[in-house]
């Protein structure tokens, strides 16, 4: 909407296409014309700057009502509503306690609130060889979160994971704690987080063990171009008899704005792993993903 400033030393048709700009409503376009027209005729300064200022103070209003309308929308969201995510679905190559190819598949789903954030996140490794499974890896987790402050953040996870070669048929993981992101801008986000944790294994030759423990995790991505990007993520589950160290380290290439190629290599350690079974296993995942 054009301001109603009344015009003083500036000529009609100079503060026409200053309101013209500004009902654009294009701050770059608006800033523009605003310097032209002050280097053009310096003697309408104070009518240059009334008009300014009455969009500058429009846009902000806007701004706010915006956040306020986003806000509002959140709030009366049903709880499934407003999910995103990603999923993904390719090849992987492991070593360790098996060493074969074969299929992988997964899926990342966020959903942002006001204070909450809810991840859900889902994983699968899967090869079969003449009627006989070499590889069968699954991981199901859940992690809320709630924003504390600018940085600052408290988490929790429940977590389930199973792998029948690597010795366990189930592995359930309980954790709360703090987090705090320490950078998240021009393309690089790292955030910390840790706290106690529970864990129970169902080994399949062992006896099962229950312990309470010690999380911590790592999560950085940076954005090293505009269609390529790399993370890394790694954690450590810390107990007296066995303790457990992962790192993920992708790199993404944008075919689409919604459609990419991954490469992963993942490595997990066990300190103290099954009797015949390796402390190291490693996986190298080839992927297609897609945003939704």
């Amino acid at each position: 909407m054009t301001s109603p400033v009344a015009a003083l030393d500036l000529p009609e048709g100079v503060r026409a296409m200053i309101e013209a700009a500004i009902d654009t409503g294009d701050p770059k376009k608006v800033a523009t014309v605003i310097e032209l027209a002050r280097r053009t005729y310096p003697e309408g300064a104070a009518e240059i700057d009334a008009l300014e200022t009455a969009f500058r103070t429009g846009q902000e209003a806007a701004a706010q009502q915006r956040a306020e309308q986003e806000r509002l929308a959140i709030e009366e969201a049903g709880m499934f509503e407003r999910w995103g995510g990603k999923g993904q679905i390719g090849a992987f190559r492991s070593t360790g306690n098996s060493e074969n190819v074969g299929v992988t598949a997964a899926v990342r789903l966020e959903r942002e609130g006001v204070d909450w954030k809810h991840l859900l996140r889902g994983n699968v490794d899967y090869q079969e060889t003449r009627g006989i499974t070499t590889r069968e890896r699954f991981l199901l987790a859940y992690e809320p979160r709630l924003q504390l402050g600018d940085n600052l953040f408290a988490y929790g996870l429940g977590q389930f994971e199973r792998d029948r070669i690597s010795g366990f048929s189930g592995r359930y993981i309980a954790s709360g704690g703090i987090g705090w992101t320490a950078i998240d801008s021009g393309g690089v986000s790292f955030a910390l987080r840790a706290g106690p944790a529970y864990r129970y294994t169902d080994f399949i030759t062992d006896d099962d063990r229950e312990r309470l423990a010690a999380l911590a995790a790592v999560d950085f991505d940076w954005k090293l171009a505009e269609r390529i990007s790399m993370t890394q993520d790694a954690s450590a589950v810390l107990a007296a008899e066995n303790s457990t160290l992962s790192s993920l380290t992708g790199v993404e290439f944008g075919v689409t704005d919604r459609l990419r190629t991954r490469v992963s290599y993942q490595v997990d350690f066990e300190s103290d792993p099954p009797v015949g079974k390796v402390d190291t296993d490693t996986i190298t995942r080839f992927t297609l993903v897609y945003d939704f």
